[in-house]
């Protein structure tokens, strides 16, 4: 019955190329006309119930056990997914959001990003940059376009000396550090991450900047109530973390936080239209995270006196960011079975390869929205200064 059930489900597939399935019982089969480019390798059955209902779940986890392997690019895998996407993921949201404490945002920060700086710095770059890198060419080092995604971020914010820029998810702190060297503004950033406070930390320390750059262990909302004030606020892939129903929390406190006339740069992933979280992604790797529409933000900037200047699509350049980060990952693959486990290796080669591919194919997007506090008149008239 369950090979039964995959066979009617695979026959259903409308694929742009052939795929070919190797079942538990060694018989295989080839779904879709010419030669296949990919084979998905049944090890053993799988939950067919736990299949119909959540399908990207059930795969995903069967894969992370061993009991599904791919013969091919995973890539691949995901493009025929993509194709079928109504087959295997609703089209609108089926939750009403809701919010959630402190202490649960924490926890759900933690689960990612606290497993370790040493495990990050096995595949990251010398900056540590966990978000969307800047490719001026596609032969740039991943190190090299980490530093033009920072450098583009402060360009636009038009920082000038002394002013205060407040970074909120200031992940491993390269953006105020650099921030402070580059434009002589004091910087401060914020994380609830304890693994990036302590090696931001460290980071201040050792390159001398005490009384110009500090960074804390506390969530962004923390800052309003302790009166803090910023001339420029910049936010790098942390607001796929807020929660759909914590978005007007966000903006009512940015706008708390922000001086008249000042200026935010926010760096998101965005989807087309609004769409739950994949189950998978949600249970293993972002626990209460919520990747939002491009118009559901601009439409939230009106509410809070916020006034968009530009919007600029990163699309292709995060699927060439998770390229490196998946290709320097296989590279030190040994370490990271040492380290953790086997589930925990095939858990990020599937994240970070599948990433790729919905940046690449899927509709995933990532956009930088520069906005004002207010009517600004003393800006820049073109884009002319971010490429001088």
């Amino acid at each position: 019955m369950q090979k039964y059930m995959l066979e009617r489900f695979f026959q259903g597939l409308s694929p742009r190329h052939a795929f070919q399935i190797r079942y538990w019982d060694g018989t295989s089969e080839i779904y879709g006309d010419g030669e296949p480019n990919v084979t998905i390798i049944f090890n053993e059955k799988i939950s067919i119930a736990g299949f119909l209902k959540e399908k990207t779940l059930t795969f995903g986890d069967a894969y992370m056990n061993g009991s599904i392997e791919i013969e091919g690019k995973i890539e691949d895998v995901i493009s025929l997914a993509i194709s079928n996407k109504e087959m295997l993921w609703t089209k609108s949201l089926s939750f009403l959001p809701k919010l959630t404490s402190l202490g649960k945002r924490k926890e759900n920060i933690q689960h990612h990003y606290d497993i370790g700086n040493e495990f990050y710095s096995l595949w990251l770059d010398e900056t540590m940059s966990y978000s969307c890198a800047y490719f001026k060419s596609p032969k740039d080092s991943l190190h090299q376009a980490q530093l033009q995604k920072i450098d583009h971020v402060l360009k636009k914010l038009q920082l000038k000396k002394g002013e205060r820029l407040l970074d909120i998810g200031s992940g491993w702190g390269w953006l105020i550090l650099r921030a402070a060297q580059q434009y002589g503004v004091k910087s401060f950033g914020v994380t609830i991450s304890e693994e990036q406070y302590r090696k931001t930390k460290e980071r201040i320390r050792s390159l001398g900047l005490e009384g110009q750059v500090d960074v804390a262990l506390m969530d962004y909302t923390e800052l309003a109530r302790k009166g803090y004030s910023y001339d420029k606020i910049a936010s790098v892939g942390m607001f796929e973390h807020v929660g759909k129903a914590h978005y007007p929390i966000f903006m009512k406190t940015v706008h708390e936080l922000l001086g008249e006339k000042g200026l935010v740069l926010l760096h998101t992933i965005t989807h087309q239209t609004e769409v739950p979280v994949d189950p998978w992604i949600e249970k293993n790797i972002f626990p209460g995270g919520y990747i939002p529409s491009l118009r559901e933000i601009v439409m939230l900037l009106p509410d809070y006196d916020f006034h968009l200047l530009d919007v600029e699509s990163l699309r292709l350049h995060y699927a060439k960011t998770l390229d490196h980060w998946a290709e320097r990952f296989e590279q030190q693959v040994e370490k990271v079975e040492q380290m953790y486990d086997q589930r925990f290796v095939r858990m990020w080669r599937l994240y970070l390869q599948s990433s790729a591919a919905f940046f690449r194919n899927g509709g995933l997007n990532i956009h930088q929205f520069l906005f004002s506090k207010g009517v600004n008149n003393e800006l820049e008239l073109t884009r002319d200064f971010l490429y001088s």
